[in-house]
């Protein structure tokens, strides 16, 4: 295969995605600016989820594709982006698994909720539009996030329209109360903003325990250490595990004796090798 210089172009219009994706096989047009790379990191692109850039995906797709996909959400209290260890880290796992793995790089929200949401489902609408050119099953598309990014994952996994909610949600030591008492202050406070904070109504309609419904939310894979200070486990992860078992919904809960907050698929993280393990097997099963 010859070397690719970079290529650049642009699409505003979400509807041509499909059509300019299969036309370009394997560069997998979308919405944006794609980036095409050497031989080596040929099937890993980056494309404009908004026109001006400010929002992106980084796509990685495998060699060998079982049809899954997983649409990466990084944490950073919804502050900043910590999407190395919480992001593009685990896309050589995925890819060797099979799996086309997609790092959205969403925009703070500074009291505006909409904002990553909005670039979330946006990045979501892209995978299963491209679905197709990528080798990815439409209806096989999951969502993993970590910390603030794993409410965000659940808040998608919880209230978005169905035709883009994910199909299994993986969830990494997650954000899931917006009651600054009982969660991380900051994550709340950036997403719902001060004034929001004080709306009962608002922190109990994003507080995503309280939004699981019985057979829709999607099944969860939910990832802790019994030593996190950052993110209360009982309050948040376990809340969500309870409400999702309460529900009558598949929901897996693995807390690890140490660790703390903010591994991600970090080598330094010591049950890395079982708690990957352990998700191969999980995501073997979803069907």
């Amino acid at each position: 295969m010859k070397r690719f210089a970079f290529l650049h172009f642009c699409v505003f219009a979400l509807f041509s995605t499909t059509a300019m994706a299969q036309g370009f096989g394997m560069f997998g047009m979308g919405m944006g600016q794609q980036q095409q790379k050497s031989d080596k990191t040929a099937r890993e692109f980056t494309l404009n989820i908004t026109p001006d850039g400010s929002a992106q995906m980084v796509c990685f797709l495998p060699k060998e594709p079982n049809g899954k996909a997983v649409v990466g959400i990084p944490g950073g209290g919804y502050s900043v982006l910590s999407n190395s260890h919480e992001g593009t880290l685990a896309s050589g796992w995925m890819n060797e698994h099979g799996i086309a793995y997609f790092v959205v790089n969403y925009r703070m929200p500074k009291g505006d909720r909409t904002i990553p949401i909005g670039d979330v489902e946006k990045g979501f609408t892209i995978v299963r539009d491209s679905a197709t050119a990528w080798g990815i099953n439409p209806q096989m598309v999951g969502i993993m996030g970590f910390s603030a990014g794993g409410h965000l994952a659940s808040v998608i996994s919880t209230k978005s329209d169905p035709s883009i909610r994910p199909k299994f949600s993986i969830l990494f030591y997650p954000v899931i109360s917006m009651d600054e008492k009982v969660s991380h202050q900051n994550s709340c406070e950036n997403f719902l903003g001060k004034e929001g904070l004080k709306d009962a109504n608002l922190v109990r309609e994003f507080s995503t325990n309280l939004q699981v419904k019985p057979r829709e939310t999607p099944p969860a894979f939910l990832v802790l250490s019994s030593d996190d200070n950052l993110v209360p486990p009982v309050t948040n992860a376990v809340a969500y595990y309870t409400a999702m078992k309460q529900a009558g919904n598949e929901c897996a809960l693995f807390i690890y004796p140490n660790g703390g907050h903010g591994y991600g698929f970090g080598q330094w993280f010591a049950y890395r090798n079982e708690m990957l393990s352990t998700l191969e097997k999980w995501l073997n099963n979803r069907r």
